[in-house]
């Protein structure tokens, strides 16, 4: 994979758009865009400032050939998952987009609970009182 696709591929792992990154770069999106098509040479200095902004190491942004590993570790735990392909990437970061939904779902519900236990218990004190 050229140093082009791993910048789009990561761009879109992110879920950004070119305009997106061509603001992060302060530069035009035709400008951008022709990064990501291999169209132009990028000075290390702009390599640089774009493996920062998509938090990867600039080596690992140059890095050849296809073996292109990725260490991905969520939470606070050691323990993560070696990705070898950009494929298993992408799927691993479906696969947390998913999770995270379904957290937010969980806690919509639990926060629903509590609302409702609140409402019982005001209920409850109410009649005690009385």
């Amino acid at each position: 994979m050229e140093v082009y696709e791993k910048i789009r591929f990561l761009r879109e792992s992110k879920d950004w758009s070119q305009e997106d990154m061509a603001g992060k770069l302060n530069m035009s999106v035709s400008g951008y865009s022709k990064i990501e098509r291999g169209e132009t040479k990028v000075a290390l200095s702009k390599l640089k400032k774009v493996s920062e902004i998509l938090g990867i190491d600039v080596m690992e942004l140059m890095s050849l050939g296809e073996k292109n590993i990725y260490f991905v570790n969520i939470g606070d735990s050691n323990n993560g998952n070696i990705i070898s392909s950009p494929a298993e990437l992408a799927l691993e970061n479906q696969k947390q987009k998913l999770i995270i939904e379904l957290k937010d779902k969980e806690i919509a519900m639990q926060t629903r609970e509590i609302a409702y236990l609140k409402k019982i218990n005001e209920l409850l004190q109410a009649e005690k009182k009385q």
